[in-house]
């Protein structure tokens, strides 16, 4: 059976702290520390809308984070500068590893999906400006549902979209709260630890897989269409 791989985005494909260079002309030295926090707060953000019913799109989350994150930092930034830093994140880049191993993937017969809370629009914009958008076979997107991440129905909307099967079903994300929800879901899941500092969550549930990079996926994942480019 051909294995279906849905694909986190952010994080996980793209890099989000792509804005820190843009950053430092803005908050000088507190520009990573800025970005993390943006990008805890986006999600904290998504969390509580869809634990709430209370969906907006993703993009109204991310600028309520910035928001957020130039209060906490103390940092006035001008309404152009955050104009431009939203903009920013429409247009943000692939790790370096993304293009090869997707290339490399459907080379082996296995049907790769674009998985994100971002809407359909924003995901394609951005897989367009990061050289991705050609090698998916579509887009997911928990638009679709109005919910987020982890809400176990978006795993299932995932499956129902792709045709795919629980167990012929892979999420490859970088997040482990992602990867969390789609085993609980019943899919099965390769963490993406791009750091060996980074901690997978110490729930009872673990990774069916964990990798250092996105090339490792083809060697280690099953089910690849048999005769299949090499």
């Amino acid at each position: 059976m051909t294995t279906t791989l849905a694909f986190d985005v952010y994080g996980t494909l793209i890099d989000t702290h792509g804005v820190v260079d843009r950053l430092r002309a803005l908050v000088g030295g507190r520009a990573e520390e800025f970005s993390r926090r943006w990008r805890e707060k986006q999600l904290e953000y998504s969390f509580r809308r869809g634990l709430m019913r209370a969906y907006q799109d993703f993009s109204v989350c991310t600028r309520q984070a910035l928001d957020h994150t130039c209060l906490a930092a103390g940092a006035a930034l001008a309404d152009g500068d955050r104009r431009a830093l939203l903009e920013a994140y429409r247009a943000l880049p692939a790790f370096p590893d993304a293009a090869p191993a997707l290339l490399d993937l459907r080379a082996a017969g296995f049907r790769p999906f674009a998985f994100s809370n971002g809407s359909a629009e924003a995901v394609r914009t951005l897989l367009g400006a990061a050289g991705l958008a050609d090698l998916f076979l579509d887009v997911v997107s928990v638009d679709e549902i109005r919910s987020f991440k982890p809400d176990p129905e978006v795993y299932r909307h995932f499956l129902r979209r792709s045709g795919a099967e629980g167990e012929s079903a892979w999420l490859v994300s970088a997040n482990p709260f992602d990867v969390i929800g789609a085993l609980s879901a019943g899919l099965r899941a390769a963490w993406v630890q791009r750091s060996p500092s980074a901690v997978f969550d110490p729930w009872d549930l673990s990774p069916t897989l964990t990798v250092g990079g996105l090339g490792e996926l083809r060697g280690r994942l099953p089910g690849g269409a048999i005769g299949a480019g090499a």
